[in-house]
């Protein structure tokens, strides 16, 4: 993957050099410029992360994606400026019962810093990460948008939380154990191609703005915008979506894809 044609992706001209306000600053246009979005895969095209399929998506064709996506092209830019990063693993729990155990299906990136380890992570959908926070539980940390903190769990695991209309809510667990690629690609196949799993049965986007962010689960649209009540519709047809896609999602997508995306979600 070009280094240039990434930065110039996510819009960034800033300094290059390894440093907590170059992961800060990258974060952010990152998270902006790519969506998160899951049409390939609902599609039954898969998510190749090999890194010139990857690259092709993501950087020339514009296109967004999932955690595996996201992440991995995050990860391979951060190296290429120098940042000493690792891939992580975890176990989403977000809106599960807290005793259902799911799989190790979430990839994030831990950033070694003077500071100290950071956590990345541009691939969580609508609550995606706008900003790196430290690796430390037991403190509130803020970021751009919802403010952070990390729980400390059995068997060493940390939890990740939000705090959301003034309750913290957990998203997902996680240790500090180093995850080869080779296990990413097992988890990225399941999560692509098991038949009526979350990412495989339903069209999820999601795209953080400085002051809102924007979700769309099949025909269901939100904004959340900074202190209002969330804004909440029903899109109505195909030229809708596409609409939406476009404008929200900055999501240039062939009208052909739309009408058979909306084939699939139509009603849900």
């Amino acid at each position: 993957m070009s280094l240039d044609a990434y930065l110039a992706r996510i819009g960034y001209a800033g300094p290059r050099e390894p440093t907590l306000a170059t992961l800060r600053a990258v974060v952010a246009a990152h998270a902006t410029a790519i969506p998160f979005e899951n049409i390939d895969v609902l599609l039954g095209r898969g998510a190749p992360l090999d890194e010139a399929p990857l690259a092709d998506k993501i950087v020339r064709r514009r296109r967004g994606g999932y955690c595996f996506e996201h992440n991995t092209t995050m990860l391979r830019a951060l190296r290429a400026l120098g940042f000493a990063a690792e891939g992580l693993g975890g176990r989403v729990v977000w809106m599960r019962p807290p005793d259902e155990i799911g799989p190790r299906t979430h990839m994030l990136l831990r950033v070694d810093l003077p500071e100290g380890p950071h956590l990345v992570d541009v691939g969580f959908g609508g609550l995606t990460l706008t900003g790196p926070i430290r690796l430390a539980p037991g403190i509130e940390q803020e970021t751009p948008h919802e403010p952070h903190r990390l729980v400390q769990r059995e068997a060493g695991e940390l939890e990740l939380q939000a705090l959301l209309d003034g309750a913290w809510v957990p998203l997902y667990r996680f240790g500090l154990q180093p995850v080869p690629p080779i296990d990413y690609e097992v988890a990225n196949w399941f999560t692509a191609t098991c038949p009526e799993r979350l990412f495989t049965a339903n069209l999820m986007c999601a795209r953080p703005e400085p002051d809102c962010r924007y979700a769309l689960l099949n025909g269901r649209f939100t904004i959340r915008r900074r202190g209002q009540p969330p804004e909440r519709r029903v899109l109505q047809g195909a030229a809708e979506l596409g609409e939406v896609l476009a404008r929200d999602f900055l999501l240039p997508t062939p009208e052909a894809d739309i009408a058979a995306v909306w084939a699939k979600v139509a009603g849900k």
